[in-house]
């Protein structure tokens, strides 16, 4: 089955009460059994729903992978993984990475002996150079977050795969429309579904994906322990969202392109991050690991002037200022006040998101509109 297939039939079951072609919202908390322990497959919600269910089999299916999880958000999808860790463990993860990650990270699991290091991951040896006996896992962002920088997937899980060590990859920008880590070697791809799967900004909610059983097991268990799981009605939101990726992704795409050629033409722009230049760092490995570059642009106007990037955001009538990213409607966002301020300042300009960074999430409208609307923002 093909991937355009997959979206609206992957993993999917016709309702076998009374054939309803969408999975019903099983908008229950328990199920009545016939004896103890005597049920059809669920008992508590926590544990397992039908409607979350049907939604984790749709992740599985799209990603090429053969176990599903779904979380009430990104965040709690990254902290089971980590939970996978005991003190005294590393991890190697990029120094361009989302702002709440990187909290988590820095001001959660740090306090409980596990160990980050953040560093540029363009460079497969530079990441080799950081492993030692401790190292347990490295967590990839590509494109990253906002710096569209590129990593190498293949490379890191040659890596991963030598010293024995997990690699996670988080797919939200690039979706699995675009590339499949699991396919390219890693072991666990997250996604904060919030975002392209569910599409329409109405859920919060996160995934992860695995082909390794023993893994797998190992995650369901700490999702049902610590029980960050989603409802019935989030899951039937993003499943309903999953079916139209695939159509989305590619208008996502193709506005992207337009968007970025607009910007890297203007005269009142310095610099524009966007994988599908040939001058982006990595662009080779973005066109052999990914179908098409994406929706996600950032850029910096000439003389890095916070002010003035305050100002551009303000005056957008089209693109909405505001948190989040991969919704039909396009966004803007000032990382450094906005995504990335648990970031300290002087570590955030080291990867190069500096005060006058914009971001945008390229919407599906009319690309026309969008371009006037940067026009007369920027001015």
């Amino acid at each position: 089955m093909k991937f355009n297939t997959k979206t609206i039939h992957g993993g999917q079951e016709h309702d076998p009460a009374y054939g309803a072609v969408m999975p019903p919202i099983y908008q229950t908390s328990t199920y009545a059994q016939t004896t103890p322990g005597g049920h059809k497959g669920f008992e508590y919600s926590r544990t397992h729903n039908p409607t979350r269910k049907a939604l984790e089999n749709a992740f599985a299916s799209i990603e090429n992978g053969t176990y599903g999880l779904a979380f009430a958000s990104g965040l709690a999808a990254i902290d089971a993984v980590i939970k996978l860790l005991k003190p005294g463990d590393e991890v190697i993860s990029t120094n361009d990475l989302y702002g709440g990650t990187y909290r988590l990270f820095t001001k959660v699991f740090e306090d409980f002996g596990v160990k980050f290091h953040f560093i540029g991951m363009e460079n497969a040896d530079k990441v080799e150079s950081y492993v030692n006996e401790n190292t347990k896992l490295i967590w990839a962002e590509t494109p990253t977050n906002p710096m569209m920088n590129i990593i190498d997937i293949k490379a890191l899980a040659s890596v991963a795969k030598k010293h024995d060590i997990l690699l996670g990859v988080d797919n939200t920008f690039a979706t699995p429309y675009l590339q499949q880590p699991l396919d390219l070697g890693a072991d666990i791809v997250m996604h904060s579904a919030t975002k392209y799967l569910g599409g329409h900004s109405d859920v919060v909610m996160g995934a992860l994906v695995v082909k390794d059983e023993a893994l797998a097991d190992r995650l369901y268990f700490i999702q049902n322990a610590s029980g960050a799981v989603c409802g019935p009605q989030d899951s039937f939101l993003v499943l309903r969202g999953i079916k139209t990726l695939h159509v989305r992704m590619q208008r996502h795409c193709e506005n992207g392109k337009k968007v970025a050629e607009y910007l890297a033409n203007h005269p009142k722009i310095e610099k524009v991050y966007w994988p599908g230049f040939e001058s982006h760092p990595n662009h080779e490995v973005a066109k052999a690991q990914m179908k098409d570059f994406g929706g996600m642009i950032s850029f910096v106007t000439k003389g890095n002037d916070y002010d003035e990037a305050i100002r551009i955001v303000e005056n957008m009538k089209i693109f909405t200022l505001a948190e989040s990213l991969g919704g039909v409607e396009s966004l803007s966002g000032h990382p450094a006040s906005m995504t990335h301020a648990s970031i300290p300042k002087e570590e955030r300009e080291k990867t190069g998101v500096v005060d006058a960074l914009i971001r945008l999430s390229v919407g599906i409208e009319d690309a026309d509109d969008l371009i006037a609307d940067l026009e007369q923002a920027i001015g």
